[in-house]
């Protein structure tokens, strides 16, 4: 079967693409439109599909509209429940007509896709399947979804057999764990559905002071749900400005909704271990991406092997509704073979870039050994290689590197990007290596997972090491990266360190670079001293001296 998944009711709208049961490709909208998150996540936003991303997939595959088989839309109207505490009911009326009226959207940004194929998948199950069907290994095991909201519920908890999921609980909203997230996001200046990765790294500045009032209205029930009451933050702490300093309170405020959302979640993943004693937990939803919570989820719950989707949020939920349709379809899946999914240039393309643009450039005879270089310099690196990543984590497809020797790059690279001082910035690490210098999961290739730096290497690799002594690590196998592992060997032997600070390719508040042409904007609105863009550097010494 040809199968395009589509992500568009809420935020982070995608597509993705399966052939025969073997994903061919996954972008999310916003790496086109160059809008962050692609659109916010309001109800008159539902109707827009994504149209580039949906395009491009069937590009890569030289496929039109009219050769598939079925469309996957991740969300399925028909289960709203009408009344639900919490909803506003205009809104979700306008929400669910959109949703109601996708087939006909879809037919109109892709001419010729016959709109009675498209199918929908409940928004939970696209989550579930986006890990458990994705996930390499054996298929079946335990999958937990946690977010916001889907249909009419917030969170999902089930069981894989024979790639059949059998669901064993689900939460009914009003009740959220991503929504209690969200809402102190807001609180604390941040923007909601967008910035709650920002808390979380405040909460490592923070001591859990306001847990025990945080745990009156957020709890587990014991029957594999849980309950989140309405919190009055502000009478904890004082809602901060936008753009405003923070204060004691407020990073007090992001340790205790951290320790709570923890809790909850080991007293949720216990409740299904011991209803299935599955060796395997495979985690998606946006609460996924909070790879702290992750992180304490491996090292002290009941699971011998966690896994979590590098596209956790809803931008994943394509993939998913694309490999459930197709596993309904009779086809044998293969499991994701990693996040690069979206869009690359081969060396002729990216030459015709850099001559359009009259810029500067070389063709180094080893690539890897000139950006080792610059980086032994404390240069820093704009990295544009190979496929772009499915997921917000850069892992080394479009990302900005920097020597992790020097304390004061965290500065110079949160300035480079125009973000705040408090967010720490990560660290890819040969994987051969990796156990020596941190504790915690492994391998760990997608950035989920926090690890402890081990002592004697914090004073080593300063710049990658956050308040609280962890490092959220990229693990790099010579078999999957071959090139990033030559960087790292060529760097290693320059510095003695098999580590590089990696972090995204972008400025705040745009979307990671994607194509040749946001390569050469970034790296020309930015001080970044290299550009290795395919088998080309561009120096920006040179760019300047003409």
């Amino acid at each position: 079967m040809r199968v395009l998944g589509i992500n568009a009711i809420f935020h982070d709208p995608a597509a993705a693409l399966t052939v025969d049961g073997a994903v061919v490709a996954a972008a999310e909208e916003e790496r086109f439109s160059r809008r962050k998150h692609g659109k916010r996540p309001v109800p008159f936003s539902a109707w827009e599909p994504p149209e580039k991303a949906a395009r491009w997939c069937l590009e890569e595959a030289g496929l039109e509209p009219g050769d598939l088989d079925a469309v996957a839309y991740s969300y399925d109207p028909d289960l709203v429940e009408p009344g639900i505490d919490g909803h506003d009911e205009q809104w979700e009326r306008l929400r669910t007509l959109y949703a109601r009226r996708a087939p006909n959207f879809l037919a109109t940004a892709l001419p010729g896709l016959d709109p009675g194929i498209v199918r929908y998948v409940p928004h939970h199950v696209a989550h579930a399947a986006s890990a458990a069907l994705a996930a390499p290994g054996p298929g079946d095991g335990d999958v937990l979804v946690l977010d916001g909201r889907g249909e009419s519920h917030s969170h999902l908890a089930g069981t894989y057999r024979n790639g059949v999921l059998t669901p064993l609980c689900a939460q009914r909203l009003p009740h959220s764990l991503g929504l209690m997230y969200e809402e102190l996001t807001e609180h604390l200046g941040f923007l909601r559905s967008s910035d709650e990765y920002k808390v979380m790294a405040l909460a490592s500045y923070g001591e859990p002071r306001f847990a025990d009032e945080l745990r009156e209205h957020v709890r587990a029930t014991g029957d594999g749900g849980f309950t989140a009451a309405r919190v009055d933050w502000g009478a904890l702490a004082k809602a901060r400005r936008p753009g405003g300093e923070w204060t004691r309170d407020h990073a007090d405020l992001a340790a205790s909704a951290q320790v709570r959302l923890e809790e909850v979640l080991l007293e949720l993943a216990a409740w299904l271990h011991g209803r299935t004693g599955s060796r395997r937990l495979t985690l998606a939803g946006g609460v996924a991406l909070n790879c702290v919570a992750n992180s304490r989820l491996a090292a002290t719950g009941p699971y011998d092997d966690v896994w979590v989707q590098p596209a956790a949020g809803d931008a994943g939920t394509a993939l998913g509704a694309a490999l459930h349709v197709a596993r309904d379809g009779g086809d044998p899946l293969t499991a994701m073979p990693g996040a690069d999914l979206g869009r690359h240039f081969d060396d002729r393309e990216i030459a015709r870039w850099l001559d359009t643009a009259g810029i500067p450039h070389e063709r180094p005879d080893d690539l890897a050994a000139a950006v080792a270089d610059a980086l032994a310099r404390n240069e820093i690196v704009a990295w544009f290689q190979g496929r772009s990543e499915f997921g917000p984590r850069a892992l080394g497809r479009r990302s900005l590197l920097a020597h992790p020797g020097h304390a004061g790059n965290v500065e110079r690279l949160n300035d480079v990007k125009g973000r705040e001082q408090f967010r720490p910035i990560a660290p890819m690490v040969a994987l051969d290596h990796a156990a020596e210098i941190f504790d915690g999961p492994l391998p760990s290739p997608y950035m989920l997972f926090v690890h402890e730096v081990r002592p004697h290497w914090r004073e080593r690799i300063p710049a990658v090491v956050h308040v609280d002594g962890t490092a959220r690590i990229q693990t790099v196998a010579a078999a999957d990266e071959p090139l990033l592992a030559r960087l790292l060997e060529e760097f290693r032997r320059r510095t003695g360190l098999p580590v590089v600070v990696n972090t995204s390719l972008n400025t705040a508040g745009r979307p990671m670079v994607d194509d040749p042409r946001d390569a050469l904007e970034c790296f020309g609105s930015a001080p970044v001293d290299l550009l290795a863009i395919g088998p080309y550097v561009v120096r920006r010494r040179e760019v300047h001296a003409r």
